[in-house]
């Protein structure tokens, strides 16, 4: 059909269609809340049900969107709690990354957190969020690449992307993107003094702590809280059996 979406590569068709509606997703196409329809999307997008079912269910374990037994697929929206959640799963697992490979953080490595945060406070002198964004994401991947743990990885990925791709925001609360450059810059003085421990608790405790970082949370969050982020909500739940 003239209108279908081509969407061609050499991946697997599955990995194609995941990253379809990833990109989808993060681009704010499909909002959270939305049902999604199979028979819909597998005309537009010109292909078979089932690798379409297996992409959304990929989705679905990384907790994008639910699967309603014969009912539908729903876009999951973002909570308070899921938020408080992510923040407590990410502060263990990169505060356990940084404990356990602390004999890693040599000169080296020192000198690439301090480039990738000055950066970042770069990025913020010229209001780019984006360019902020991916040095944030690779000051942290800096360490987080220590760990040969592939799951840990992936759910920590996996968490920061519902928390910031769903869909991802073009502006950004300067003041707490401010005080995230000054979190990482006392990270690095730890690290200095060696103290492995006090480093890895300041990451979890402060850097990802749910609680310190609320009022910033709320501000960023404060479209989505009016909009998006219910209570989650099917659109069948009111339906008479």
């Amino acid at each position: 059909m003239e209108n279908r979406e081509e969407i061609l590569s050499v991946k697997s068709l599955r990995e194609q269609v995941y990253e379809y509606i990833r990109k989808q997703l993060d681009g704010g196409q499909i909002r959270p809340g939305a049902p999604l329809n199979l028979n819909e999307m597998s005309e537009r997008l010109g292909i078979s049900k089932t690798p379409l079912r297996e992409a959304l269910i990929q989705l679905e374990v990384e907790g994008f969107v639910t699967f309603y037994p014969r009912k539908g697929i729903l876009v999951n929206a973002l909570t308070e709690t899921d938020i408080r959640h992510a923040y407590e799963i990410i502060g263990a697992l990169e505060s356990s990354v940084i404990l356990w490979n602390f004999h890693r953080f040599d000169e080296e490595v020192i000198a690439e957190l301090e480039q990738k945060n000055t950066l970042m406070q770069e990025a913020l002198r010229r209001d780019d969020f984006e360019v902020f964004y991916e040095h944030n994401l690779s000051f942290h991947n800096a360490f987080l690449s220590f760990s040969d743990n592939v799951s840990l990885k992936k759910i920590v990925m996996n968490y920061k992307a519902r928390l910031y791709d769903f869909p991802r925001r073009k502006g950004f609360v300067k003041e707490w993107e401010v005080r995230s450059t000054g979190e990482h810059k006392r990270f690095i003085e730890l690290i200095k003094m060696n103290d492995a421990r006090g480093a890895a608790e300041y990451f979890r405790d402060v850097h990802w702590s749910f609680e310190v970082q609320k009022p910033f949370i709320d501000h960023y969050y404060i479209e989505m809280k009016n909009a998006d982020m219910m209570p989650p909500h099917s659109p069948w739940e009111e339906e008479k059996s």
